[in-house]
């Protein structure tokens, strides 16, 4: 399977207005989405955020679990979010990703706004592909990705799709379905 790395984008974003802005770092992205992360072997979870107080947050937040009081409380926490990495920039992800897997990973992305795209299927067998290369996984917050950022994806994925016309999944259960679709068992 290829390397995988998923990228959790706080800018730019947009809002519910369609304007490009920041949002914030919750302790319940990092949290569960490292342990997403860890759940599926993804080999990093990447905090992506400009501001550097907010980037100073999620490593407060990290560190209590891999050096504080959280350390000896609950160790499968730690173990997750030891996949966790604080970045200014999507550059900077994509630099370390391809320190740790000897390649630049393609990019993917996807949205509730797309109508289109690789299924889920067909990615997972690129992935499990001999030689594939490693992946990237751009998960947007707010109402999703800047289109600046989303054009950089080589890969569009389908959207997840429930049954009716509601669609507004929380970035954490929507980056568990992708996961889970394209490494569960």
């Amino acid at each position: 399977m290829a390397d995988l790395f998923v990228a959790l984008i706080h800018h730019p974003v947009l809002d519910r207005n369609g304007a490009i802005v920041t949002s914030a770092i919750t302790s319940l992205d990092i949290h569960d989405l490292a342990r997403a992360a860890r759940t599926y072997e993804a080999r990093a979870l990447f905090i992506v955020h400009p501001v550097e107080e907010q980037r100073d947050f999620a490593a407060s937040v990290v560190d209590h679990w891999k050096f504080g009081f959280g350390r000896a409380h609950d160790s499968r926490r730690r173990e997750a979010l030891e996949r966790a990495r604080i970045v200014a920039d999507l550059d900077l992800a994509l630099v370390e990703a391809e320190r740790m897997s000897g390649a630049r990973p393609l990019v993917v992305h996807t949205s509730a706004r797309t109508t289109q795209g690789t299924s889920y299927r067909e990615l997972r067998s690129k992935m499990e592909a001999r030689e594939a290369p490693p992946m990237m996984l751009l998960i947007g917050t707010g109402f999703g990705l800047a289109p600046a950022v989303a054009e950089r994806a080589e890969i569009r994925l389908a959207p997840i799709l429930g049954p009716g016309d509601y669609n507004h999944l929380s970035v954490r259960a929507a980056a568990g379905i992708i996961l889970d679709r394209l490494c569960g068992r």
